[in-house]
């Protein structure tokens, strides 16, 4: 076996036998041409064409205005809902913790007075009571929160009712 041996100038002949030629792009220059100028006929309106189209736009621009203003006026109205109803939910949630406070209070009350009890006839008293009192303030705690979500729903949807159908109204 013979091992081939290459000197640098053999890699430089093969280096640029494997080379491409170069190339360049001819330059053209684009061709400079002028528009022609058209003289457009003159000629009159009739009249009458001309009142309809002034009609038709002073028309357009005030449905434009009506059309602007009661979208302005929606845009307010449900910003401001969204404000009422952002108020309601945190009052709701108020409420909620408020509750969910009382009633834990309650809870500690009953464990307070189930460690001092000495009979099982006062543990089942005592959990009587408590169940009874439990179930009444239930009661009326879903009574309020019920009201107080109604409130909520009330004030947030009738604003937007009625600025609606004035919105309309207007339009129309």
């Amino acid at each position: 076996m013979t091992e081939a041996t290459t000197t640098p100038k053999g890699k430089k002949a093969a280096a640029a036998a494997f080379e491409a030629p170069k190339f360049e792009m001819p330059k053209f220059e684009m061709p400079k041409f002028e528009m022609p100028k058209f003289d457009l006929p003159k000629f009159e309106m009739p009249a009458a064409f001309r009142d309809i189209a002034e009609k038709s736009v002073s028309q357009a621009k005030e449905n434009y205005e009506k059309m602007k203003a009661a979208a302005e006026e929606a845009t307010d109205l449900l910003e401001d809902t969204y404000a009422t109803a952002s108020k309601g939910a945190a009052d709701y949630g108020v409420k909620v913790i408020e509750l969910t406070r009382t009633n834990t209070n309650a809870a500690f009350d009953y464990m307070t007075e189930l460690l001092a009890v000495k009979s099982i006839s006062e543990v089942v008293e005592v959990s009587t009571a408590h169940a009874r009192k439990q179930f009444e303030t239930l009661t009326e705690q879903s009574k309020e929160l019920a009201a107080l979500a109604q409130k909520v729903a009330t004030e947030t949807t009738e604003p937007v009712k009625e600025g609606m159908s004035k919105a309309f109204q207007k339009v129309a």
